[in-house]
């Protein structure tokens, strides 16, 4: 069995989790990267997307994040998003007001860096959106 090693999600609203994890995929800016006991330290860009937690050998628990930053230090994995929800808490609604928050974004980028950058988020939500099955 994989070595535990210390995790915490945060998001603005709450802190939640804090516990002792086997492994954590995180949606990195530059793709999806899994942190295991003693990572190599670094910092990274998270994505919207699924964060995934396993606690045990057998199950993994799934929260949707969207946007922040993961730090891998020698003390663990800390994950500040700029907003976290575990994906069985995830409404239609939710999913439908993020995308129309990302589409508004778009619609209001005053020059081409920021409407790219909104773009893909716009994309990556629409992504995330399938791969629940939510809307």
């Amino acid at each position: 069995m994989a070595e535990l090693f210390q995790f915490e999600l945060v998001s603005p609203e709450r802190q939640l989790l804090s516990e002792q994890v086997s492994e954590v995929v995180v949606p990195g800016a530059e793709g999806e990267f899994g942190v295991l006991k003693d990572h190599a330290p670094f910092i990274s860009t998270i994505l919207p997307g699924i964060l995934k937690v396993r606690r045990d050998a057998s199950s993994w628990d799934e929260y949707f994040v969207r946007g922040g930053f993961a730090d891998i230090a020698s003390g663990g994995l800390t994950v500040l998003a700029e907003q976290a929800v575990p994906v069985g808490e995830i409404s239609q609604e939710q999913l439908q007001q993020a995308i129309q928050d990302a589409e508004e974004d778009v619609a209001d980028a005053k020059d081409d860096e920021t409407k790219q950058k909104a773009e893909m988020t716009l994309s990556q939500l629409k992504d995330v959106v399938e791969a629940l099955g939510k809307v």
